[in-house]
């Protein structure tokens, strides 16, 4: 069913075919009229359609590292989670991560396959430099705005890496939080 442009009334005779058209359908083109359960949102899809999403998280808590230069899964992978989405999606990833060596850093970045494919990258991941001797491990939050995906089913997977192959990176309480748009 399509929302339709509401008719002008002048001395049409009023049927229950353009009742329908008019009231009904054109109510249930409505968020109320959408709605399928509690704690969803509507985004728009195109001019005069609106479709329900549904925001979804994961997460992991197990503390793991890694030594790899480049983006890979740890042990244990993810956190990671799959949903339909419109051509954006906004991600907030977050956790705790340190590396214990002076200037080495500790990088989570998220990566989608599915309908679209995007790299993890540093421009958007969080990332630590330890820079001093202590041994802190903040917990750290980032918004992540995804632009330009193939709408369909994307999967949104944490990445990992460090800028120092000696000295492992060190992960734990990973979440992702996804809205899809």
């Amino acid at each position: 069913m399509a929302w339709t442009s509401p008719l002008t009334w002048v001395s049409q005779a009023v049927t229950a075919a353009l009742l329908n058209q008019q009231l009904r359908d054109n109510m249930n083109e409505t968020a109320p009229g959408k709605a399928t359960a509690t704690g969803r949102y509507f985004v728009t899809t195109g001019a005069n359609s609106i479709v329900e999403r549904l925001p979804t998280q994961d997460s992991v808590a197990t503390s793991e590292t890694t030594t790899s230069t480049s983006y890979t899964d740890l042990s244990t992978a993810g956190p990671a989670v799959t949903v339909t989405t419109g051509t954006s999606a906004l991600v907030f990833a977050s956790a705790q991560l340190w590396n214990p060596a002076l200037n080495a850093v500790a990088f989570m970045g998220v990566a989608v396959s599915g309908d679209s494919t995007v790299a993890a990258a540093d421009a958007t991941s969080l990332q630590i430099d330890k820079s001093t001797a202590d041994t802190i491990a903040p917990s750290m939050t980032r918004p992540i705005l995804f632009t330009g995906l193939t709408a369909g089913s994307n999967t949104f997977t944490c990445k990992y890496r460090t800028n120092n192959g000696a000295n492992a990176a060190n992960f734990k309480n990973r979440n992702i939080i996804v809205l899809p748009l």
